[in-house]
């Protein structure tokens, strides 16, 4: 039975959207084709009908994950007091203790590091992206890339931490630090 264009499409989309949950949560190399079309209720001989490989499906899973981040504005509603917001939000132990439903950026930047370059141009594409939003409502593109540094290391430190009060503690130091980034002169705040 053929299937039409727009159930092939929602079907590949599905894939996309479920791998990049599984990625973040568990890593993308660890599950094989067979893992992630089950994972929407397909077979893995299926697979191959949506992407010609498995690296393919990567580079679609990083340009949805990073091309999605809703501190990403680059229509300038991105102003410095929202991103300050925004990157508490990003600080904080919902997001340390949901990686699939967080930024791919801490998830699987290791991965991404060691993938094929058209995955690592991809993902560079919308760090750029992304540093470029963040430099434009902070007038300052080091800082841009200081604090995108900052908040990755930090969340990734955290994850790598048994005990919640030393993860609340590396959290809560990297916002007193960004905080004083974005306004200085002004003291830390200590959420």
């Amino acid at each position: 039975m053929r299937y039409s264009a727009s159930h092939k499409e929602e079907t590949r989309q599905r894939l996309v959207e479920s791998s990049g949950a599984i990625a973040k949560r568990g890593g993308f190399a660890t599950t094989g084709v067979d893992g992630l079309m089950k994972a929407i209720g397909l077979t893995g001989g299926a697979f191959y009908s949506h992407f010609p490989s498995k690296n393919d499906l990567f580079t679609e899973v990083v340009r949805r994950e990073l091309s999605q981040s809703p501190i990403l504005a680059q229509d300038g509603s991105l102003t410095a007091d929202r991103l300050e917001r925004c990157l508490d939000s990003y600080l904080s132990l919902a997001h340390l203790h949901n990686p699939e439903a967080g930024c791919a950026i801490p998830a699987l930047g290791a991965e991404i590091a060691r993938a094929a370059p058209q995955v690592r141009e991809e993902a560079e594409h919308w760090l750029c992206a992304l540093q470029g939003a963040w430099a434009q409502a902070l007038g300052d593109n080091d800082l841009a890339w200081a604090l995108i540094a900052q908040c990755v290391g930090a969340l990734v430190v955290a994850r790598m931490l048994v005990s919640e009060d030393t993860q609340r503690n590396v959290l809560a130091a990297s916002r007193a630090m960004l905080h004083s980034a974005l306004a200085p002169g002004e003291q830390p705040s200590q959420k």
